[in-house]
């Protein structure tokens, strides 16, 4: 007994409950919880109905152990797996029908098939599903709130709200109608809801949220409304598929915002959470992990999930190819960077448009349309409909140069943070400056995104196989949600000209698959990602800079590096920096020689540098004994430095065709830098600071240099 009493009455109802295995439908147990408000919550499923029964069983347990139980959902039920996304959610809200729900909210994919089916669903569905800030035509869409009374008395009012992301994560197409209230337009609601329900009555007031906490959602996240709305007693949570653990970690460890409780159980079924709400009003929380409980599921509800399982199995369960890697889906992953599944759904899409021979010149499909990763081996028609559940087709636009690079500036708005809308690409190579700031000043038409004021982030090196034109028309292939504007890719919907070819995409990458990689997707071709998109971070470097491109250039190579958290491009480049970028570029080849130079110590970044060029004649020093490391470059300087070391790469004697004479102070260069300028102005390494002038004895800065050996190297 002494250990009992260490325990809250909450953790003693879970002992019970797991310890004692109470089957579903027993009417005693040793434990009385009469008078305990039990909220037993589930988000983001995504078609896990393999744990339905698991639910059911604990919802009747706690009942027969003297609790008032309400089972809610807080959206995302409808989509995710075959075994709901193939039916358009009917199977889902059936299993839910048996489990015992009591109330749901929308999530953003409860929309995926249009609004109509929404409603339809909503009909067939024996609990309310709420969304109080979800309109169409100007009328509550759904239902709004609800009551519950418990049998000694007690009212609970739940309202519900979706994401203001649903209006560019689902189909723009499919919700046509449909909108969505946002930030302090959303808070105004909620607030009115709360208000409403404490005229009610309520002793308890409960918001269903699938607004997450996720970083790319800031201005519409659960946490961003509780600190503007009061008198929410407990805010259960979904759309970031977070967990309670990082639901605390996000609140300071508190599980509070204010007075409210916020609360969340990841995806998939791999939790229930449970809100406990004991007879002295005290408001705790915990989470309980399916694969742990040790009650014996729901037998109804389990030969039902075990049905559904079986049709979907019969039908999409059929080996037709394998893979030789793992291919990454994983959601972290697919919102934040390449992965070699996204090469894999974007070179279907290249392949399949070039076999309808619309000359398309590039591929693009956004990261949060992949759902998932294909485990290495069999290749069943599940998996890939497991990866892309949405029912997508191919869609063709043109666009321009400049269009394109909106389209990419705007879906990366906020990398290295995830967002649904990164795109995944093929025939495109394009970089993302992380460290620059993204420029908005309005938010596209019916978005929760901003229109990008100018290019700061995204530089485009080439797109099918071309050098990037900004003015250049392209075709791009892409998917009918993006196409019709869905995420972030408003200028896809703004192009003068695209369209719906109809072909299914999961379809695409099937055929692409055993057509084009005869059944194998094989370690060579996808073992690791193909360099489509790369990453650099400065936060003195947008891409509208004359030196942008450079500066991405020779950070790729490796040529030269960052200065802390910017790359410094006006910073002078002094005579140690310029001997170890040339070294660099020689392969840093083994130094043997002495070092000559007594103010190059042993062991410092770029001693080795500076002995292999003396030891090449790239350099003379400043004197017999002395290099001046620290010495600032001359424009001259530089010039004869690179002429040296194309002098010592090429085995010939190097040609000369340049021309001082148009410029008025061509007679300040010293004659030791004479052909080496010459060189460099014929190479079109060098030009000078205006059309008559060379500034022979100005300062080389690190902007100067990275174009240069752009100029140098790039083929």
């Amino acid at each position: 007994m002494k250990l009992w009493k260490k325990f809250s009455a909450l953790f003693l109802a879970l002992v019970m409950v797991l310890a004692l295995a109470i089957p579903a439908g027993a009417t005693e147990t040793e434990q009385d919880l009469t008078g305990h408000i039990v909220i037993l919550h589930t988000n983001d499923v995504h078609g896990a109905i393999g744990e339905y029964a698991k639910v059911a069983a604990l919802k009747q347990a706690y009942q027969a152990a003297g609790a008032y139980v309400l089972l809610a959902d807080a959206g995302d039920f409808i989509q995710g797996d075959p075994t709901v996304s193939a039916s358009q959610g009917k199977t889902a809200i059936e299993l839910m029908n048996l489990a015992g729900y009591d109330v749901a909210a929308p999530g953003n994919h409860e929309f995926d098939y249009g609004y109509p089916n929404l409603k339809t669903l909503a009909g067939e569905a024996d609990f309310p599903i709420l969304a109080a800030n979800v309109r169409y035509d100007n009328a509550a869409a759904l239902g709004d709130q609800t009551t519950f009374t418990t049998t000694d008395g007690k009212k609970i009012g739940i309202f519900g709200l979706d994401t203001p992301e649903t209006a560019t994560k689902a189909h723009p197409d499919k919700i046509k109608g449909v909108s969505f209230l946002a930030a302090q337009e959303m808070f105004d609601c909620a607030q009115a809801q709360v208000d409403a329900l404490k005229a009610d009555g309520c002793d308890y007031i409960i918001c269903l949220g699938h607004l997450g906490i996720d970083a790319e959602s800031t201005g519409n996240r659960s946490i961003d409304l509780l600190e503007k709305v009061t008198g929410i007693d407990v805010f259960i949570d979904g759309h970031s598929h977070s967990t309670l653990e990082e639901i605390k970690e996000a609140t300071n460890g508190t599980g509070k915002v204010g007075d409210t409780v916020l609360t969340s159980t990841g995806t998939k079924l791999a939790n229930v959470g449970m809100v406990d709400i004991s007879p002295d009003g005290t408001i705790s929380t915990s989470s309980l992990a399916t694969s742990e409980l040790t009650v014996t599921p729901d037998a109804k509800v389990a030969a039902r999930a075990e049905e559904i399982q079986k049709e979907i199995d019969a039908d999409y369960g059929t080996v037709f190819a394998k893979t030789e890697v793992a291919l990454d889906g994983e959601k972290a992953n697919v919102r934040t960077g390449e992965t070699n599944l996204g090469d894999l759904i974007a070179d279907a899409m290249l392949w399949q448009a070039g076999l309808l021979d619309e000359g398309v010149d590039a591929a693009v499909t956004n990261g949060g349309g992949i759902r998932a990763s294909i485990a290495a081996g069999d290749i069943t028609k599940k998996d890939i409909n497991t990866v892309l559940p949405f029912g997508n087709t191919l869609y063709v636009v043109k666009v321009t140069g400049a269009e394109l690079l909106e389209a990419l500036e705007a879906s990366t708005y906020c990398t290295p943070e995830a967002i649904g809308g990164f795109p995944q690409v093929a025939g495109i190579e394009f970089t993302v400056n992380t460290g620059a700031q993204f420029d908005t000043k309005e938010l596209y038409p019916g978005s929760t995104y901003g229109k990008p004021a100018s290019i700061n982030r995204v530089m485009i090196q080439t797109v099918g196989g071309e050098a990037f034109n900004p003015e250049e028309t392209y075709t791009i292939v892409t998917n009918d949600f993006m196409g019709a504007g869905g995420d972030t890719y408003y200028a896809f919907k703004a192009a003068s000209s695209g369209y719906d070819s109809g072909v299914p995409l999961d379809e695409v990458v099937m055929d692409y698959i055993t057509s084009e990689l005869k059944g194998v997707v094989s370690q060579a071709q996808y073992g690791e990602t193909d360099n489509r998109i790369h990453t650099i971070s400065y936060n003195d470097v947008k891409a509208g800079d004359w030196y942008a491109n450079a500066v991405n250039y020779v950070t790729l190579t490796g040529l030269m590096n960052g200065t802390g958290d910017g790359f410094s491009p006006n910073l002078a480049i002094n005579r140690g920096m310029m001997v170890t970028v040339l070294y660099r570029m020689a392969g840093s080849p083994e130094v043997t020689a002495e070092n000559p130079f007594t103010d190059v110590p042993a062991d410092t970044w770029y001693t080795d540098a500076v002995i292999w060029a003396s030891e090449n004649d790239i350099t003379a020093g400043t004197s017999e004994t002395t290099f001046s490391p620290t010495n600032s470059l001359t424009r001259e300087q530089l010039a004869t430095f690179f002429y040296r070391f194309a002098d010592f790469e090429n085995p010939d004697p190097i040609e000369i065709t340049g021309d001082l004479t148009g410029f008025t102070d061509a007679d300040q260069v010293a004659s030791y830098a004479t052909d080496a300028m010459k060189w460099a102005i014929g190479e079109g390494l060098i030009s000078g600071t205006t059309e008559t002038t060379l500034s022979p004895k100005a300062t080389a800065t690190r902007a100067q240099v990275a174009t240069i050996l752009m100029r140098y190297t790039a083929e």
